[in-house]
């Protein structure tokens, strides 16, 4: 029976009839107590209708009779608002946002929950927020995130720009502020990073662009600095023994993730503008963002050094700060030098919690590891922490037959240039690299070489090759048990071919060949096979 009811009251609701509130009201009571209930609204069409009437319950007053008192009074739609929002609540938490999406609806109801978000002033402010988060936080459904990017901006987000403001700019409770950024990273996530700035005017002095901006800023500084700061003491003060501290633990884990990525978003974000003709944001907005970003690297900084000094190498919140540290500094390389160089080896051994051995943090860390090992005193800082191990092991996953999933090539040519910045300059900090490594490298370098057919990747790969064989001869390589003559002809053929096009191909990287060339004179003698490869 009350399913039945429930199935009737969308079109009650759709007749706009002066029974609105009672049937707000109903509708929340019947759904909430049916199992089945809620999704025989959504059925009737429920969803569409409540979300096509919220706007103009938005500040309306509506003449209701009430027929039992036969008497005349006056509703805000402040009421029918809350009632509304609670039967969204109720739907989005019965009904799996797959069905949602196969049916087109996130659109429909994160127009009318923006517009909500943007211009309440009451505690339903915060239920719109939630709301949002509930339908923004799965980015995994790509066919309604295509249809999200394509709506207008008017409707969906710079109202929720809006909205992230006024949370951010006024005193609410923390955990507010907290799902206020949560909804910024998702929107960053789906429009990009630009979405937290439009074109500065030339007569504003601050735009409301940039102070979402400089507000998610400044509220992601302090949620990581309050965060890992909580996260220290459960991790090494509280009891270690308890459900309660493990799931504390993981749940500011969760959140220390996201500010974090918020943060790093923000730092390419100032990257392109650096790089952009355009002036986009003024100096003075720039020397704030600056001295937060500054702010927020020193409390990740020592959050790592406390962790090395409890000899803690494994979570996700050491690997997310490690990926912040690594972000910033490939920008500034020489920023919190001392620091840095201190914490090198250590921030190179981190692994996330389902890591077995040390790879998304070396990968974190190759922008910065590539321009310090430019100069001399950065290589004697690699030297020193064993880095070129790591750059190896790192190298050997990302293009190895079981080669992990990275967003780009990005990775394999920054670690190629580390490890050939390191071999080149051997002789002024006296590198250790014990053999092992050296025969996973050139495993690595003829598995990578024998699947591609770019020429800048096999030139970059037998000049590796080049300069590893400087280490060693072919006697000791083949003498190694997960080495043999097959991986050994392979990197011969690379070089041969790599040799022949540099004579022959005008495009060829210069600098590349004659690193090849030099080697091939100073090894040749102890690879005696590599000629009989050159003659076929």
């Amino acid at each position: 029976m009350i399913d039945e009811i429930a199935a009737h009251c969308g079109s009650v609701l759709r007749s706009g009839s002066s029974v609105l509130e009672e049937c707000y009201e109903f509708l929340y009571l019947v759904s909430a107590a049916s199992s089945d209930g809620i999704m025989k609204l959504y059925e009737s069409g429920g969803i569409k209708i409540l979300a096509s009437q919220m706007p103009s319950l938005q500040d309306g007053k509506f003449l209701l009779i009430d027929g039992m008192a036969s008497c005349f009074r006056l509703v805000t739609g402040s009421h029918l608002m809350e009632i509304s929002i609670k039967l969204l609540q109720l739907i989005l938490s019965r009904i799996s946002l797959d069905i949602i999406y196969n049916d087109y609806l996130p659109e429909l109801l994160l127009t009318a929950i923006a517009r909500q978000f943007a211009v309440l002033h009451t505690s339903l402010k915060f239920d719109a927020l939630h709301l949002l988060n509930g339908i923004l936080s799965p980015k995994d459904t790509a066919q309604f995130l295509a249809a999200l990017r394509t709506l207008s901006k008017d409707n969906i987000s710079d109202n929720i720009r809006i909205g992230i403001v006024a949370v951010l700019q006024n005193r609410v409770a923390p955990a507010e502020r907290l799902q206020a950024l949560f909804l910024a990273e998702s929107m960053v996530s789906i429009y990009g990073e630009d979405w937290l700035i439009n074109q500065v005017s030339a007569s504003a002095v601050q735009s409301p662009a940039e102070m979402c901006l400089l507000l998610v800023l400044e509220q992601s500084r302090v949620e990581i600095a309050v965060l890992l700061n909580e996260l220290a003491y459960l991790k090494y003060e509280a009891p270690q023994d308890t459900s309660a501290t493990a799931e504390a633990i993981e749940l500011k884990r969760r959140n220390v993730a996201v500010a974090c990525s918020l943060v790093e978003k923000i730092i390419k974000l100032i990257s392109n503008i650096g790089g952009n003709d355009g002036n986009l944001l003024d100096e003075g907005t720039l020397t704030k963002l600056i001295h937060q970003l500054n702010e927020t690297i020193m409390v990740v900084l020592e959050y790592l050094e406390d962790a090395k000094e409890h000899g803690q190498k494994k979570g996700d919140d050491l690997l997310a700060s490690v990926r912040i540290i690594g972000s910033y500094l490939a920008e500034v390389p020489l920023a919190c030098k001392e620091k840095v160089q201190n914490l090198l080896g250590y921030m190179l051994s981190v692994e996330g919690e389902d890591e077995q051995s040390p790879f998304y943090a070396v990968c974190f860390l190759l922008p910065l590891l590539c321009q310090i090992t430019m100069e001399i005193e950065g290589c004697k800082a690699m030297a020193s922490c064993g880095g070129l191990k790591s750059v190896i092991d790192c190298f050997s996953k990302l293009v190895g037959p079981d080669g992990y999933m990275v967003e780009d090539n990005g990775c394999i040519f920054l670690a190629c240039d580390t490890i050939m910045n390191l071999l080149l300059k051997n002789d002024k900090i006296q590198l250790t690299v014990d053999e092992s490594s050296f025969v996973s490298l050139l495993r690595a370098l003829a598995y990578w070489s024998g699947n591609t057919d770019d020429m800048s990747s096999m030139m970059m790969a037998a000049t590796i090759c080049a300069l590893v064989f400087d280490y060693t001869s072919e006697e000791a390589l083949l003498s190694c048990s997960d080495f043999n003559n097959t991986i050994l002809g392979s990197l011969y053929e690379l070089i041969t071919r790599c040799l022949a096009s540099s004579k022959q191909d005008t495009n060829v990287d210069m600098d590349l060949s004659e690193i090849i060339s030099a080697g091939f004179s100073r090894w040749v003698h102890r690879y005696p096979h590599i000629r009989e490869a050159m003659k076929t």
